[in-house]
């Protein structure tokens, strides 16, 4: 039977994850520097409902502990942060995904140091692909660094500051993409030891690191003052006018909602292949969106790195293997099995 719950699951992350990335890009072109007030009201709103549904106004205790807990919620703070104040530095919409989109990366290298893994040669292979598929947009990216200031000066001009702060701007997206590795790791280590909980995992990731964002006032209360300032649109059902950064806003919090509580859910429906493989699939999808209807400049040297990008998580999750083995069915699957054990053996 189809697990309905999965396949719920799935299509809201496609909806949830696409819309979202839709208004993030909308948000960005009108101020690239609002990265962490978005981050504020994504935080604040799970964390609201979360209050509300998960922990009933604080009558359900947590089933892991609050001290594990604040690990947790520092790398998630850190590399949330990271990922969103990236935009404020020169970095194009395009090159955001394709970067992030490298995971697979950072994940084998914390796994090798940390866990002491070793993988087959398929897996480093997929991962020299994507590694070199990243340099590539990368570099191709990096000879034609654009501002992304709204509000520019003849400094902000100079093409040498502009590439300065582009280069700030790629090591915190790396930055990001280390840590969001370690938090993975991280986060296994607490399921198996309480078990998977991924609505109070939701909630106190996002209620836990609140605080944190009084280092960040300052600028938050900055872009406040600039989405007030945005160019009012007109509610024809509600009779008012809204300035159109703040419904940017609530689009992108709500959809993110969406998202990663979908996300959450189909780590406890489904295998971790098919959560890395609905994640990547999104992810190119919402790239192709972006670079049709955004019109975001994308030579021939960005599709060969994205291509190295997706085939080499393909050839990482052995997807082809698990859909020859589900074609073929367990009987032919394990006469090779069988097959191979008697070559050994000869």
């Amino acid at each position: 039977m189809v697990n309905m719950k999965a396949a719920l699951a799935i299509v809201m992350v496609f909806v949830g994850c696409c819309s979202n990335v839709v208004f993030l890009e909308l948000l960005v072109k009108i101020d690239p520097g609002s990265g962490n007030l978005i981050t504020f009201l994504q935080f604040l709103l799970i964390a609201l409902e979360g209050f509300l549904f998960t922990s009933k106004c604080g009558t359900v205790r947590p089933r892991i502990g609050l001290k594990d807990y604040t690990i947790l919620v520092v790398m998630f703070f850190v590399a949330s942060v990271c990922n969103n104040y990236a935009f404020d530095f020169n970095i194009p919409m395009p090159l955001h995904m394709i970067f992030r989109a490298g995971s697979l990366i950072a994940n084998m290298i914390m796994g090798i140091l940390i866990l002491k893994k070793r993988y087959d040669f398929s897996k480093y292979l997929s991962v020299g692909m994507i590694t070199l598929g990243i340099v590539i947009c990368t570099i191709v990216s990096g000879t034609k660094v654009q501002s992304t200031q709204v509000l520019k000066n003849a400094a902000d001009e100079d093409p040498v500051a502009v590439f300065f702060w582009w280069t700030l701007g790629i090591a915190l997206l790396t930055l990001a993409l280390f840590v969001s590795a370690r938090m993975g790791l991280y986060q296994e280590v607490l399921y198996k030891r309480y078990g998977k909980h991924p609505k109070e995992a939701l909630f106190y990731t996002h209620l836990l690191p609140l605080p944190f964002f009084t280092l960040l006032a300052g600028n938050i209360w900055e872009h406040m003052q600039l989405a007030n300032a945005s160019e009012p649109q007109h509610i024809a059902a509600l009779g008012v006018s809204v300035p159109i950064t703040w419904l940017y806003l609530l689009g992108n919090v709500l959809t993110q909602y969406v998202c990663i509580s979908s996300v959450y859910v189909l780590t406890t429906e489904c295998s971790s292949l098919t959560v890395t493989l609905v994640v990547t699939l999104r992810k190119f999808v919402s790239l192709l969106f972006s670079i049709v209807y955004f019109s975001n400049p994308f030579t021939v040297q960005h599709w060969i790195g994205t291509l190295l990008v997706f085939i080499g998580t393909i050839i990482f999750t052995e997807v082809v293997g698990k859909v020859r083995t589900a074609l073929t069915g367990p009987s032919v699957a394990d006469g090779k099995q069988q097959k191979k054990a008697a070559k050994k053996v000869n």
